[in-house]
């Protein structure tokens, strides 16, 4: 499996439009609904252990609702069931994001979290389908660092 973090370029930054969305059929090679599941708290339970803890909350019911409502969306663009565009309709991730001091850091940890994660719960899945998930992940996530390379978020200088 080939789960590459591509370097972060802010003066090659894809189009939003030009980046396919992962293949369809992940959703069900990674076990359906629950598998993806299992994938995503998986994900979240070691995120919030991460260098970037600070971005998610610590609470149990907190991070659950975080768990249940992203998972609608990373389910639906890897093939699954619509749930997250019809309760929430079209959702502006990089607006969304904007509030937050996202840096290249920032993003490499998140991907490789993902790697990690990946790597576990992916191993007897067509490996064509892993890697066009995490080549979604990879290229749409260039489009969420709002904060050049060495900026510090606030939450970073805060520990400092």
């Amino acid at each position: 499996m080939n789960l590459v973090i591509t370097p972060y370029d802010p003066n090659d930054i894809p189009n939003e439009e030009e980046i396919p969305l992962p293949d369809p059929r992940f959703y069900e090679a990674v076990g359906g609904e629950e598998g993806f599941r299992k994938l995503i708290d998986d994900f979240y339970d070691r995120i919030v252990e991460s260098d970037i803890a600070f971005f998610f909350p610590q609470e149990e019911e907190e991070i659950e609702k975080i768990k249940t409502h992203n998972g609608k969306y990373f389910a639906e663009i890897s093939g699954g069931p619509k749930r997250y565009s019809e309760a929430l309709g079209h959702v502006d991730q990089i607006k969304m994001h904007k509030p937050f001091s996202i840096n290249e850091k920032h993003r490499d940890e998140w991907l490789g979290t993902w790697r990690e994660v990946l790597e576990e719960h992916a191993k007897a899945i067509d490996p064509a389908l892993v890697e066009s998930y995490f080549r979604f992940l990879d290229q749409y996530s260039k489009l969420l660092v709002n904060r050049p390379r060495n900026a510090r978020a606030f939450e970073d200088l805060a520990k400092a």
